[in-house]
């Protein structure tokens, strides 16, 4: 069984295939974590549970042992503010009397098979109760009456666990939620480097790494929405450890809304780190007998490198995160027609695309932005969802057949969380935008934020799409979301709520992207945020891809899809090739073959030469289609560690193919290159898919390619396949 509790020892043990997580109920009920690492037979571990007190400066309760017992110093399992614990808490409860220390004891607990849902939010799921076992923790202040849960759900093929917990107000009076962070783990050590993705608009998520120091350090975002400045992912890799080898503990919060992720080590070299909803802009009343449910945090580890730890989370996510029809069909080939023809189109330009898209083996048509209302640029008509007939020159309907008989599936665009000053919606409802009373609201692209968190606004937004998407034949949605937050505010929320307004607002949207999964669970659902301003795992519960960027630069893409890789699934890497004249379309397609797949360009533009390059690696992509979104991913030569070059490969679960990929980012004048694969059956023989050429899998590994003369020039690379024979 993936977790027992031992009598004796009072303690609970949750054990994945490879790891160990050991939680003890020590004196006076406190709840200490024992161990998290690689897989131990034993429930206990002794000495873990006392670490030398800063003298008098660590209060200690008296009724523990000769010296007491200092809740500053010991290895909480869940630590609380206040109540002898200085370092960063993970729980901060102010009660009636206006205090807020908190301190939760040991109270009972529960263990069963499978996990259940979190009310209103998206979470990782079981396909069946056998895949996961769930303990449920349950600790109390007796003095307060806040009751909370620490959930512990334990995935063992992928060595996961799944954390959240809930609080609920056991009292008859008031209590405000300050803190309510996910995850809370205490390390023995500090011995680590963090490892987070940080960014901006087109340079989403640059893997940063740097040693862990005393005090407080850490990521997070205000913004409204998980950012493009810092992606709700954070690793600590041991000192020294690599893609493939060395200890690495990875934490990713199933949130799209501002978080926080810190680690803070302490005077006994110790580390206590901590994910959760960022708690300077976030408090949640709670009256008597109401409950609080946090969003949930993944968190895994490994003894085998960096690059293992991204593989269990790709698997995860493919496994127990992304759902529905796209979770293992196919998904179709498309073509996007913004950076062909931005607002400037009309119907025969579309179906123009659709028929040349056609003859490179495209399989759908997406009309981006400029289809609605009065939208000629983007001054207009966000939160106006009706056609613009006369841009059209003519109906959606009649659109879409021309395109459909094409040969190509339809797709379109739309950004529901937004509205415009010039808008017929804003005209008869401006107080439905996000604002504060008395100030004028700053403008973002020209448009302000819809303030989903009510209802009446979401029921608005809901009837004009739901009459679009269900009159229409229409099977890709792009959703977007082009700004960021401030001026935060509801009309409807009083003074004592109104710290509960972004948090409100990403139930809003979750609850408008539900209902359109529900209602239309054959729409292919794309996420996007000024392109991966809300690259997160709680958006994969909805959208199958997210767009990655808004840059679309080959060279540029290789940073942004290898940091992206760092947690996430190539399968949900929205990847187009353009019209960028930075390197040939080979590269361009080498590279976007590494996601989804798919083009940002005008088709009828495309010369002879460059249309054949396309429609071969097309097929490509298709042969290779699996292979890429159910494969394991290696990076071989980092282009944020190698300025020359970037490498990676995937390889099939059953280690019969591989492909291989190579992009010379700038010209290096050295004498030779050798690239050594991973991840092959060392006892197997590869035969190179174009030469013929046959290797064993020991040699592609240990000797590794010599690869002195391929792809030597700036923007050239080369992608080569084996197979199993």
């Amino acid at each position: 069984m993936p977790i027992i509790y031992n009598e004796k020892n009072k303690t609970f043990k949750l054990d994945t295939d490879n790891t160990s997580y050991i939680i003890q109920v020590y004196e006076e009920n406190y709840l200490l974590n024992l161990y998290y690492g690689d897989f131990i037979p034993d429930c206990f571990v002794p000495g873990r549970d006392k670490r030398t007190p800063n003298a008098s400066f660590s209060p200690a309760n008296p009724v523990i042992g000769e010296h007491g017992f200092s809740p500053d110093t010991a290895p909480m399992e869940f630590g609380t503010s206040g109540a002898g614990d200085f370092r960063i808490s993970a729980l901060e409860i102010r009660n009636s009397n206006g205090d807020s220390v908190t301190d939760i004891r040991y109270c009972g607990h529960k263990i069963y098979d499978g996990k259940k849902e979190i009310p209103q939010m998206p979470s990782s799921y079981v396909n069946s109760d056998s895949e996961a076992q769930t303990l449920e923790l349950y600790a109390k202040d007796a003095v307060t009456g806040a009751a909370v849960t620490l959930y512990y759900s334990v995935f063992p093929k992928y060595d996961i666990i799944a954390r959240r917990i809930r609080v609920t107000n056991e009292s008859p009076k008031k209590m405000r939620i300050e803190r309510a962070f996910s995850l809370c783990l205490d390390l023995p050590d500090m011995d680590y480097d963090m490892i987070s993705l940080y960014g901006a608009h087109a340079k989403e998520r640059n893997a940063e790494r740097r040693p862990l120091a005393h005090g407080i350090q850490g990521i997070g975002s205000r913004r409204g929405a998980s950012s493009h400045t810092q992606n709700p992912f954070m690793a600590l890799a041991q000192k020294g450890a690599d893609e493939e080898h060395g200890s690495v503990y990875g934490f990713n919060f199933v949130y799209s809304g501002n978080f926080s992720a810190l680690a803070e080590c302490d005077f006994n070299c110790t580390t206590r780190v901590i994910m959760g909803i960022d708690p300077d802009t976030f408090s949640w009343e709670l009256d008597g007998g109401e409950s609080f449910d946090s969003p949930e945090a993944i968190m895994v580890y490994t003894s085998r490198g960096i690059g293992e730890m991204s593989r269990l989370l790709h698997r995860f996510y493919n496994n127990n995160l992304i759902r529905g029809r796209y979770k293992t069909e196919k998904r179709p080939l498309l073509i996007n027609s913004w950076e062909a023809a931005y607002f400037n189109f009309d119907s025969d330009k579309l179906v123009a695309f659709a028929k040349e898209a056609k003859k490179l083996g495209v399989e759908m048509l997406v009309m981006d932005d400029g289809w609605f209302g009065k939208r000629n640029d983007d001054t207009s008509s966000l939160g106006d969802w009706f056609v613009n007939e006369e841009k059209l020159q003519g109906s959606l309907g009649d659109l879409i057949k021309r395109v459909n008989n094409e040969g190509l599936k339809f797709g379109i665009w739309y950004e529901p969380e937004m509205i415009s000053p010039d808008s017929d919606l804003f005209r008869a409802h401006p107080d439905w935008c996000v604002h504060v009373e008395g100030r004028e609201p700053m403008l973002g692209r020209n448009q302000y934020v819809l303030d989903v968190s009510r209802k009446d606004v979401r029921d608005n937004i809901w009837e004009q799409m739901y009459k679009v998407l269900s009159e229409n034949n229409i099977e890709y949605l792009k959703w977007d979301f082009n700004r960021n937050i401030c001026d935060a505010g509801s009309a409807l929320l009083p003074p004592e709520r109104k710290e509960e307004f972004f948090h409100r607002f990403i139930l809003g949207t979750y609850d408008l992207m539900n209902r359109l999964v529900t209602a239309f669970p054959n729409i292919l659902f794309e996420n996007c945020s000024g392109g991966g301003g809300r690259y997160d795992p709680a958006m994969l519960c909805y959208s199958p891809q997210i767009w990655a960027s808004d840059n679309t630069d080959p060279i540029e893409r290789l940073y942004i899809q290898f940091g992206t890789s760092m947690c996430y699934p190539a399968s949900s890497m929205g990847a187009h090739v353009s019209a960028c004249d930075r390197t040939g379309y080979g590269t361009k397609c080498n590279v976007a073959r590494w996601g989804t797949f798919g083009l940002e360009l005008d088709p009828t533009k495309l010369t002879d030469e460059e249309t054949e390059i396309i429609r071969n690696q097309i097929k490509d992509y298709h042969r290779n289609y699996e292979l890429v979104n159910r494969g394991d991913l290696y990076r071989l030569i980092s282009p944020f560690e190698n300025p020359y070059r970037a490498a990676w490969q995937f390889v099939s679960p059953d280690k019969s193919r591989t492909m291989f990929t190579l992009v010379t980012m700038r010209r290096e004048f050295r004498q030779h290159l050798i690239v050594k694969l991973h991840g092959l059956d060392p006892n197997a023989y590869y035969r190179n898919e174009e030469t013929g050429d046959v290797f064993s899998g020991a040699l592609l590994m240990n000797a590794g390619l010599v690869l002195t003369h391929i792809a030597e020039k700036s923007g050239e690379s080369v992608v080569i396949c084996f197979d199993k024979i």
